[in-house]
């Protein structure tokens, strides 16, 4: 598997994940109208024009999309059972078209499953910056993931 089990999971752990993305405003306008966001800050650039930005906002909703989509293989993938909520969602920072980012994880705390032996609880935080290393999203996830098969008390 490439993600972590939980037994793996260490609180404090932090990982820099290697893969960065630059947004495109294929990337934007494709997202924006695939969730039906018609916010003209995200599709209309005259409009945009016009606000304290000047220029149009990527989707926010995409900006932590792909937060935790790039987490996935370094963390989750093949390990979760489910995703149990995403909590404190934060975009301090405004992303434009053409911002290049990068995401980090740290693990916050770690729990055995009261119900289930094979499995366990885990709080993850996301954190994306952009090319410039601010600051621009983050959140917690919580994780219901698997325990190692050969950990698990009989």
């Amino acid at each position: 598997m490439a993600g972590l089990w939980f037994d793996d999971c260490e609180v404090g752990k932090v990982i820099r994940h290697d893969l960065h993305r630059t947004v495109t405003e294929t990337d934007n306008l494709l997202f924006t109208t695939l969730t039906h966001n018609m916010q003209p800050l995200h599709l209309d650039a005259e409009a945009a024009k016009q606000t304290q930005f000047g220029k149009i906002l990527v989707n926010s909703m995409f900006t932590y999309s792909l937060m935790v989509g790039v987490s996935v293989m370094d963390t989750t993938m093949g390990t979760v059972v489910a995703n149990l909520g995403l909590d404190k969602l934060r975009t301090p920072h405004p992303v434009h078209i053409g911002d290049t980012l990068r995401t980090e994880t740290s693990i916050l705390d770690k729990r055995p499953s009261k119900s289930n032996p094979g499995q366990g609880v885990v709080v993850f935080e996301h954190r994306c910056f952009n090319q410039a290393g601010v600051l621009v999203a983050s959140c917690e996830r919580t994780a219901l993931m698997r325990r190692r098969p050969d950990d698990v008390a009989p």
